[in-house]
């Protein structure tokens, strides 16, 4: 569960799966798609074990020109199919309905080139109306969760309809991480307050993938399976929900760049 920057995309990969990390998520907004491709074509890694997911641009919500830039994905990535592909962000304000991109999302899972998909950003009433609308219900909503951000109404909503929650920004970009009560559990633990959190995600049953390029952080955030945080514990750090986000909120987010 990984997530890496364009110009180091294809060493930290590599670095990435050394370490043991088996899910890239990249996207067309990112830039990186090429480098996680020519990663994995050097890996020697066979093609069922690394599980790919990438999301469409914002631009490109138009029914033909969502298909037309899946296909550029798969060409950047040097791949047949992809394990999982999303909708970016609902883009409630511009003129192209996110029920007619879904749609076209459809339509590569029914393909085959698309082995999944789901939604990125989706607040409980854009998913709502995609499970009412449509016909293939999405398999994630990826969303921003931290402890600050506990989301536990889009959480909820999700779990109602069969959707996983993955939560991107698990550490908030950090700003969670000097926080007492994390600290002191890390301390408790023996472990790091990055290691606390993700193992926060992870026991919460939500999807998590830190973003790093540094091989001993990439380790560090790997290490977080032989330890357990006990009910108090996990309930001290939902706590500190605040409603605080690190990165736009997904019902006035338009922008199409």
């Amino acid at each position: 569960m990984f997530q890496i920057e364009p110009d180091e995309t294809k060493a930290a990969t590599l670095t990435a799966f050394e370490v043991g990390y088996r899910h890239i998520d990249t996207a067309q907004m990112y830039g990186n798609e090429k480098g996680v491709g020519e990663a994995l074509a050097e890996s020697g890694l066979a093609r069922d074990d690394v599980f790919i997911t990438s999301k469409l641009n914002n631009s490109f919500h138009a029914h033909d020109d969502a298909l037309a830039a899946f296909d550029e994905s798969l060409e950047r990535l040097g791949i047949e199919s992809i394990d999982l592909f999303l909708i970016h962000w609902p883009l409630p304000g511009i003129e192209v309905d996110f029920v007619e991109t879904w749609n076209a999302l459809e339509e590569v899972y029914a393909s085959g080139r698309a082995r999944s998909i789901g939604v990125s950003n989706f607040q409980p009433h854009h998913l709502r109306r995609l499970v009412q609308e449509t016909n293939v219900v999405p398999a994630v909503n990826q969303v921003e969760v931290h402890p600050f951000l506990i989301q536990d109404e889009v959480r909820a909503v999700n779990a109602e309809h069969g959707v996983a929650t993955e939560a991107w920004s698990p550490l908030a970009q950090g700003l969670v991480l000097d926080h007492p009560v994390i600290a002191g559990i890390a301390a408790e633990h023996g472990k790091t307050p990055a290691q606390v959190v993700l193992r926060w995600h992870v026991q919460r049953g939500d999807i998590v993938f830190p973003k790093s390029v540094t091989r001993s952080r990439l380790e560090e955030n790997f290490d977080i399976f032989d330890f357990e945080l006990d009910g108090s514990e996990l309930g001290f750090i939902s706590a500190l929900d605040k409603g605080e986000r690190t990165g736009p909120d997904p019902d006035e987010f338009n922008w199409v760049g």
